[in-house]
């Protein structure tokens, strides 16, 4: 936990600047450590070359006094001989472990080796050298604390020989931490000249601790300032190094009051080790502020746990860390036991999995061991206060929607690990991270990533989707006109075989009729023609009635079912608009004008006209030669009912022979029939020679709509690369592990199946030519059409569906499965054909995650791990809940562990709770795991649970590095391999 110290506070009868006055100086000193706020947990008590001050102190403590200091330590300052631009020497320290009994004499005897030449004779660094040197000064001293203080004044350290003294001394190197003060005045920061520089870097080198309160200089020894990288820092200094700060006091008003509240927080327990542990991990060990810093709110962080009616937890209460907290032990020892309790009063266990389905062996603690829990609980006390209680049967928990933790357990890792496929599981949670990624404002008010995505491409997927419809319908339309064009020989043949029958009808006809009646006859042809044209009329005047009542058909059923329909769906599609239903009314939509006027008008017209035209039988004969029309009439203006009254009088007065006027009226009846058949195929056959031209009109309106279908994929395939846009960034600016992730957005055009299912539906594969067999026409659109379709914008896929059509098209027709002397069967497979060629659903968009280049289906179970725990430590910024992970390393190798995992961990423990189940000791001992916490399990009796305890600590803590070296394979090496990447000592 984080503990404040001051690592360097003087004491009254400091040898240099003592402004302690008074007779009670040692009690008002004493009541001023112990009214700190924050309270001081440990102190580095100061003074110059000697260490009275520290041993009164420790009396003061034995007897009762600082009950809230847990640690105190000799603080031991020497100047040396090197000066500053301020006319003063640079400020040391010896920060001595007080863990040995006998620290204060072994430190006397370093103290002894350290010495100062003067006046021809050496003083060495002790009480009684200080006294000589002082009285040999040249000033007269009254004296010997006068002349202690003198000096004190003049005795300065060579650093090479401080340096030397050190390396001699195995004692002074396991126990003794260097401090160099950095201010300007007394420290390393005064030294300018340009010959001292490299004897500032030595002596900065040299030190294991910087003594500095500046956020620049902190940044600086860290690594983390634009001028100089760890890297840097590391060849340059050897190792980064841990700021710390104390009070300096030297009196009363300063004693545990740091200028601008400049406090100095070292996490771990309270022993001198964790001050080693700082200069080992200094970003994470050691800070100077008004407060320690926080990983994360306190309603998000687990504070203890409780385990009741469990008479199997031996240890059934924990205090756990808010950082890193890793759980070791030897296998069955109750590890993934204690990450399934916390996991189970979060919430955060998954439901069961269906017990019909087949599964592999579980490695649930809980699971297993369910039929033995009885009424165990565990109650979760948060750092806010709040507390949580389940079963740990299970039996009580709430929803799991919405858990209080992230649990990765040992089963959902290894069955992402092992998929050979992008998982729902894996998708769900990429998307999350993506979504997370982006600033709530511009979230649009979307819960999820599957709406922020709807709300900004369901525009271009309805323009797609209104397209694709369009590209049916012009399919179907230009089908219709091919078939209308195969069939215009046809309607020839046909015109020319009714002309000629006509023809032969009216000789038929005409040799019926007797001499004297020819003019008759040609009356009678005369009033034929113009009822056959007249009869045309009536039906053209029909054919538009039947329109028209179509139309008002077709117009009620838009305002009463589409209209309203459509108004539904378009408010569904706008709802965030907030529109309310009373101003939604006028976006329905309507005719622009009165168009049940207009169909009423053109309705009484049209029928008027078709009154007109058909007319009434007359019912006298108004003629005196008994006709029923003026001979000087205009015929083709006549209504239908008179002209046919005077053709049936005329026919009658051919040929009085009743058997020829039968004859005569059945051919009058055949030629009448033939010439509307005449005139009816004579108006397909210009529609059909019509088709030609209106077919290349319908595919230049297709291929439009084709090329808009690939502008809407394009525009969609756009928005879902800005969507991961904000995340790329962020990991642009990040680690280098997280750099090798890469999000794109690939469009996947599925060509085999598309080009199988023609082959299989629609192509005749016996046929000889280009596409005789399974997959010659796989293998030509592959060619042609694979690249335009994953890569190439709308204009691309046109050209190359262009050179498609006119390479194979024409071919591909004459391999139909159907045969062209069937029209309806022709019709259907070309409306098919067409439907296949320009359809687009085998054109999809996916999501493809590539890590170091390879897509993360084609990764091992390892790498595909690594991704895993990316997502989950280092991209995830917005979760700051609890994780709980077991045995991440599993799917590893130990150098993907320490190349790729460990810098995930220490980033993570900064954001968020981390509770770690793991078998590696680089995850432990590189990512500075905050608390280990050990597992033991002794043997259980049958029907019963093994008795667990756990024994929890920090790396500074002797037994527990021990125990890690002990438990974890590798401890040992992990820990020199730590050493020997930071250039620093191991921990004793």
């Amino acid at each position: 936990m984080w503990h404040r110290w001051d690592p360097h506070v003087h004491a009254p009868g400091t040898l240099l600047n003592d402004q302690f006055r008074g007779h009670d100086a040692w009690e008002r000193y004493l009541t001023h450590l112990e009214a700190s706020d924050p309270p001081i947990r440990a102190l580095g008590i100061t003074d110059y070359y000697l260490t009275d001050a520290y041993e009164r102190v420790r009396l003061e403590k034995d007897a009762g006094r600082l009950p809230s200091v847990d640690l105190i330590f000799p603080n031991v300052e020497l100047r040396l001989a090197v000066g500053t631009l301020r006319g003063r020497a640079v400020n040391v320290h010896l920060l001595v472990s007080p863990e040995d009994p006998d620290h204060l004499k072994l430190l006397h005897e370093f103290l002894t080796s350290i010495t100062f030449w003067a006046h021809e004779e050496v003083f060495p660094c002790t009480r009684d050298g200080l006294i000589r040197l002082g009285k040999t000064s040249g000033a007269t001293v009254s004296s010997e604390k006068e002349a202690l203080g003198r000096g004190a004044s003049q005795f300065k350290v060579a650093f090479n020989d401080l340096r030397e003294a050190l390396k001699k001394s195995s004692w002074a190197r396991s126990n003794i931490l260097i401090a160099a003060a950095s201010s300007e005045k007394d420290g390393t920061s005064g030294v300018r000249e340009p010959a001292d520089q490299t004897l500032r870097e030595e002596i900065e080198a040299f030190a294991d601790v910087i003594f500095a309160s500046g956020t620049a200089q902190r940044e600086y020894w860290l690594g983390e300032h634009p001028s100089m990288t760890a890297d840097d820092i590391r060849q340059r200094y050897g190792s980064l190094k841990p700021c710390l700060h104390g009070s300096d006091a030297h009196r009363f008003s300063q004693v545990g009051e740091p200028d601008d509240d400049r406090y100095c927080w070292i996490k771990g327990e309270l022993s001198f080790d964790t001050l080693r542990q700082a200069c080992i991990d200094p970003a994470s060990r050691a800070f100077v502020g008004p407060a320690p810093p926080k990983s994360t709110a306190p309603s998000q962080i687990l504070d203890r746990l409780r385990v009741s009616d469990a008479s199997w937890a031996t240890t059934p209460e924990l205090v756990l860390n808010p950082g890193l907290v890793a759980v070791i032990g030897a296998r069955g020892s109750g590890k993934t036991a204690l990450a399934e309790i916390v996991a189970r009063a979060c919430d955060a266990i998954p439901a069961p999995p269906d017990p019909e389905l087949p599964r592999r062996p579980s490695s649930s603690f809980l699971e297993r061991a369910g039929d033995l829990l009885g009424d165990a609980s565990v109650t979760l006390t948060w750092e806010a206060g709040e507390t949580s209680s389940r079963r740990l049967d299970g039996s009580d928990t709430q929803d799991r929607t919405f858990p209080r933790a992230r649990y990765l357990s040992q089963d959902f890792v290894d069955s992402l690990c092992s998929s050979t496929t992008l998982t729902d599981e894996l998708l769900r949670e990429i998307e999350r991270v993506i979504f997370e990624a982006h600033p709530i404002l511009a979230r649009d008010g979307a819960l999820n990533f599957a709406e922020l995505l709807e709300m900004r491409a369901s525009r271009h997927r309805l323009a797609r989707s209104r397209e694709e419809q369009s590209i049916l319908t012009l399919s179907d339309r230009i089908a219709s006109e091919f078939n209308k064009r195969r069939l215009i020989d046809t309607l020839k043949d046909r015109v020319a075989r009714t002309r000629r029958l006509i023809a032969a009808y009216t000789a038929d006809r005409k040799r019926l009729v007797s001499r004297g009646s020819q003019h008759r006859v040609s009356r009678l042809t005369e009033v034929a023609a113009a009822t056959e044209k007249v009869r045309a009329y009536v039906r053209y005047l029909r054919a538009q009635e039947r329109a028209l009542l179509a139309l008002r058909d077709e117009v009620m059923d838009v305002r009463t079912n589409k209209a309203p329909e459509q108004l539904r769906r378009t408010r569904e599609r706008h709802s965030e608009t907030q529109i309310t239903p009373d101003d939604w009314e006028p976006f329905k939509l309507d005719y622009a004008g009165d168009v049940d006027e207009q169909i009423r008008k053109y309705l009484h017209q049209c029928r008027g006209a078709i009154r007109v035209w058909r007319g009434t039988t007359p019912r006298t004969q108004a003629q005196p030669d008994g006709s029923f029309v003026l001979k000087d009439a205009v015929l083709e203006k006549l209504p239908l009912a008179t002209l046919e009254a005077e053709l049936k009088r005329l026919e009658k007065l051919v040929d009085a022979d009743r058997r020829t006027q039968e004859q005569f009226a059945q051919l009058s009846g055949k030629i009448r029939h033939e010439t509307t058949t005449l005139g009816v195929l004579q108006e397909k056959l210009k529609d059909a020679t019509g088709a030609g031209e209106r077919i290349q009109e319908l595919q230049t309106e297709r291929e439009e709509a084709y090329k808009r279908v690939f502008d809407a994929i394009v525009k969609e395939q756009q928005v879902l690369a800005d969507l991961y846009a904000p995340l790329v960034e962020r990991m642009s600016a990040t680690s280098e592990t997280l750099k090798k992730i890469t999000f794109t957005v690939t469009r996947t055009a599925a060509v085999d199946k598309w080009a199988e299912s023609a082959e299989t539906h629609l192509v005749d594969l016996r046929r000889q030519g280009p596409f005789r067999g399974r997959g010659q026409l796989r293998d030509c659109a592959r060619t042609i059409l694979r690249k335009p379709w994953e890569t190439g914008d709308a204009h691309a896929v046109c050209a190359a569906m262009a050179e498609f059509r006119k390479e194979y098209q024409e071919v591909l027709l004459e391999h139909a499965v159907v045969s062209k002397t069937d029209p309806v069967q022709h019709r259907e497979w070309l409306k098919r054909f067409a439907t296949w060629l320009f359809s687009t659903e085998h054109i999809s968009l996916n999501y493809r995650l590539d890590f170091g280049g390879v897509d993360i289906r084609k990764l091992s179970p390892g790498n595909r791990g690594i991704v895993l725990l990316l997502l989950y430590l280092a991209l995830d910024y917005a979760d700051d809940r609890p994780l709980i992970i077991d045995q991440p390393e599993e799917n590893l190798d130990p150098k993907s562990v320490q190349d790729e995992l460990v810098g995930l961990f220490v980033e993570a423990k900064l954001k968020r709770q981390v509770i770690m189940v793991t078998h590696n000791a680089n995850l432990v001992v590189n990512a500075d795991a905050d608390q280990i916490i050990i597992a033991e399990a002794r043997s259980q009796q049958r029907g019963a649970l093994p008795e667990i305890t756990y024994t929890a600590g920090g790396l500074e803590n002797c037994a527990i590095r021990r125990a890690v070296c002990d438990i974890l394979e590798g401890g040992e090496e992990a820990f020199r391999e730590r050493a020997r990447r930071l250039r620093v000592g191991l921990v004793r």
